[in-house]
């Protein structure tokens, strides 16, 4: 490859060579249908603190993108690849003791936080659930905060959830997992590598009802549900507050 050719690796984000949102809508409503499968543990005894496991599943969709079997001729690459061609679909649910290990024989990656444990696999068609996942319940992932979360460090990129909507964990998991690809898709390979080095380090939070209307309206990305549960079609969800990203507003 010339100089000339050579692709720009510092300075051009990433996005236009690896995001859906670079197709017509009706392209990705038309493409087979993939959905992102996660499990969050939840052991009757020991649940995960809420925050936790949103910031664990956010943190293991991008574990998830940057696995090298998600790649090139990687034995993940093909569903990925189609996966982000079309409606760009993820759906927590939940496994405990037998269940949980179990999912833990198939091919994935656990990404844990302080407590929470999330495995994320590989997308899979709308209908063909594993069977080992396709049991496991959606629902009872209503898990709780014991104690406020301390504001998040300065330097963090932050995943601002709107006050706004009440949603189950599994749902808001999804979300945040949403949230932590747009802001991916917008960085340039350098910050994208800082991000990876730093391990996925993020914080979720609930934005002010003050700050909401300002953040959803900055330029940062923001995640727009399709609305297929709990909340209304197109309903803003969370905003992607990247540092680098919001440096080039």
């Amino acid at each position: 490859m010339s100089t000339k050719d050579a692709p720009k690796t510092s300075d051009v984000p990433a996005v236009g060579a690896d995001s859906p949102f670079r197709q017509e809508h009706a392209a990705r409503d038309e493409a087979p249908q993939f959905v992102l499968p996660l499990v969050v543990r939840i052991e009757k005894a020991e649940p995960p603190a809420r925050t936790d496991a949103l910031e664990t599943a956010a943190r293991a969709v991008l574990v998830l993108l940057t696995d090298e079997r998600a790649h090139g001729e990687g034995e993940w690459a093909e569903a990925v690849r189609d996966w982000q061609d079309a409606r760009i679909r993820k759906v927590v649910r939940r496994a405990r003791g037998a269940e949980w290990r179990k999912a833990g024989t198939l091919p994935g990656v656990t990404v844990h936080g302080e407590r929470a444990e999330v495995r994320v696999f590989p997308p899979v068609p709308l209908d063909g659930w594993p069977k080992e996942l396709a049991k496991l319940q959606v629902s009872g992932t209503d898990l709780d905060d014991p104690e406020p979360a301390a504001p998040a460090a300065a330097e963090l990129p932050v995943l601002w959830m709107n006050p706004d909507l009440g949603m189950s964990a599994g749902k808001a998991m999804a979300q945040a997992g949403h949230a932590a690809q747009l802001a991916w898709w917008e960085l340039t390979p350098a910050e994208r590598d800082a991000w990876r080095e730093s391990g996925f380090r993020l914080a979720v939070r609930t934005a002010a009802r003050e700050r909401w209307a300002e953040l959803s309206g900055s330029g940062l990305p923001v995640v727009r549900d399709a609305g297929f549960t709990e909340i209304a079609p197109g309903s803003c969800t969370v905003v992607s507050d990247h540092p680098a990203l919001r440096a080039r507003l």
